[in-house]
């Protein structure tokens, strides 16, 4: 990374938003992600919508094969997967993370589940060496999205990579980091190994005074080791939340060893890459990025921005907590306390004080004054004619015969009715303890006929014998529920079929019945469409 920094532009004032799905949106179109329909990481929230065009949809017009290796993070279902949306090429996985770093289980490619071995990294980087490998005689875009060093944090720990990871986690204890922190630095560390791999391969194949190279983050870090001097970390609005890494390397073409201080964010790659190729821009929407290429071609320049603008708040866009706006030089941050309507923003002189210590609010009445007007009359304008709520589930497009219904897409009613995250596969809707709680889960058929359905639960041996039922229309099914070993242990089990009419409904799990205590452990839903017979 730092041989990487060295040789082309490092822009220090990038950024990015708070969480990782909302600067995929914006990285992807160019545009704020509020105006895309994306306003979470979880719950649904987190698929961008189908009228969005992206990055790899605008190069394919100029004949760019395109690739993508690693986190999407902007939809799961049929129409929102990554190689319906410009890539002809995707393996990686569709969450905001993977519980398993070592032969992991969650991969799909091009749609489809895969298995595979060895440590994520290695894995996604060995794609993407292969991607350009077989593209290396035509123009190719190759977006190689690690997930690391996201949570779970996890070295090379299975039979054949634990050494490794063990001697790097060692080494950071030995510098005198925590077990976590540890950890973390392990994971970069492989990360750039990793990066020295592909530049090593781009070098090989003479491709290096063709091809840019950019590295960057999606959020701001999550180690509590080093902070580079900023205040806070990812999911805050503070510089160490929003200010990441962009480095371009481009020989020949972009200036070399040169640092850019003037403010940029993700959503400008998208009209950088239009006018280096002289793609139209698409004016059928309003997009917030600004092409930086000459800043990338003379390593100095202003910025393209007058404000850049922060907000994130996981259940309801709101423009009141953690919300910032910068200047070319103030920054006022915001963060609602208790039944506060109206936050009072801490404003920040980032040019003397970029660690944002000094609140200087008070001094300066008058900016504050202005920053928060443009923050409202911008949040206004990103949100206008946006409903944020979960998309209806797509059911019975062809090339996805089996949906998959998870419980964070769901919205439940009930005294005791609870969901549980551990890592979106492994959720469940659990505690329902009373007759008449239910969980719903909003669907739009394409498709309309006859479904199988089928359902995963755990259910202690002491709670087994409880009713649910399923039901969407007029259509219900009902379903004695069945012991497992313990609750956390999940089992299938065909519920029977369903007719569904085309449009949307309302898929809904209701407790009929309890047997003095937890219904179910609910771990998932599946439709699979029968086809008809001739």
């Amino acid at each position: 990374m730092d041989r990487l920094a060295a040789s082309g532009v490092n822009f220090t004032r990038f950024y990015a938003n708070m969480v990782c799905a909302p600067t995929r949106a914006g990285l992807m179109t160019g545009r704020t992600y509020l105006r895309t329909g994306l306003y979470n990481t979880r719950f649904g929230g987190d698929t961008m919508g189908e009228q969005e065009t992206t990055i790899a949809q605008l190069l394919k017009t100029r004949g760019y094969r395109t690739g993508l290796f690693g986190k999407w993070h902007l939809g799961k279902y049929a129409g929102y997967q990554p190689q319906q949306r410009g890539f002809d090429e995707f393996l990686g996985h569709y969450h905001g993370h993977i519980e398993r770093y070592d032969y992991p289980d969650q991969l799909v490619y091009n749609g489809r589940p895969v298995e595979a071995r060895g440590y994520i990294t290695d894995l996604l980087t060995d794609a993407a060496i292969d991607f350009v490998r077989e593209n290396r005689d035509r123009p190719f875009f190759c977006y190689l999205a690690y997930n690391a060093p996201h949570s779970p944090f996890v070295a090379s720990a299975s039979h054949d990579g634990q050494p490794r990871g063990d001697a790097l986690i060692e080494k950071y204890l030995a510098r005198g980091l925590p077990l976590r922190e540890a950890r973390i630095y392990a994971m970069v560390e492989i990360i750039d190994q990793n990066l020295a791999r592909l530049l090593a391969a781009i070098d090989e194949l003479s491709l290096s005074e063709q091809t840019i190279v950019i590295f960057s983050s999606d959020n701001g870090g999550v180690s509590r080791a080093f902070k580079a001097g900023l205040r806070g970390g990812k999911a805050s609005p503070w510089e160490g939340g929003v200010r990441v890494p962009f480095f371009v390397r481009w020989p020949g073409h972009f200036a070399s060893g040169a640092k850019v201080d003037a403010m940029a964010t993700q959503m400008d790659l998208l009209p950088t890459f239009c006018q280096l190729l002289e793609i139209p821009l698409p004016k059928d929407r309003p997009l917030d990025g600004r092409s930086i290429l000459a800043l990338m071609r003379d390593g100095k320049g202003e910025s393209p921005h007058e404000y850049v603008y922060h907000t994130w708040d996981r259940y309801t866009p709101n423009p009141h907590n953690r919300w910032s706006l910068s200047d070319r030089r103030y920054k006022l941050v915001g963060l609602q306390t208790g039944d506060q309507a109206e936050p009072t923003g801490q404003l920040f002189d980032l040019h003397n004080d970029p660690g944002e210590k000094n609140n200087i609010a008070a001094e300066h009445p008058e900016i504050v004054k202005r920053l928060r007007s443009e923050f409202l009359r911008w949040f206004e304008d990103v949100t206008d004619g946006q409903v944020y709520k979960p998309s209806a589930i797509p059911v019975g497009r062809p090339e996805e015969p089996v949906v998959e219904l998870q419980p964070s897409w769901a919205t439940w009613k009930g005294d005791t009715i609870n969901y549980t995250f551990r890592g979106y596969d492994w959720d469940t809707i659990d505690s329902w303890s009373k007759p008449g709680e239910t969980a719903a889960w909003r669907l739009d058929v394409k498709t309309p006929g006859r479904y199988d359905v089928m359902v995963s639960y755990g259910c202690s041996p002491q709670h087994a014998g409880g009713t649910l039922a399923l039901r969407i229309g007029d259509e219900r099914l009902e379903h004695v529920v069945q012991r497992t070993s313990t609750g956390d242990v999940f089992h299938r089990h065909r519920l029977g079929a369903v007719t569904i009419a085309k449009g949307e409904h309302d898929l809904v799990a209701e407790a009929v019945k309890t047997n003095g205590g937890e219904l179910m452990r609910l771990n998932r839903i599946w439709l699979r469409r029968i086809p008809p017979r001739d």
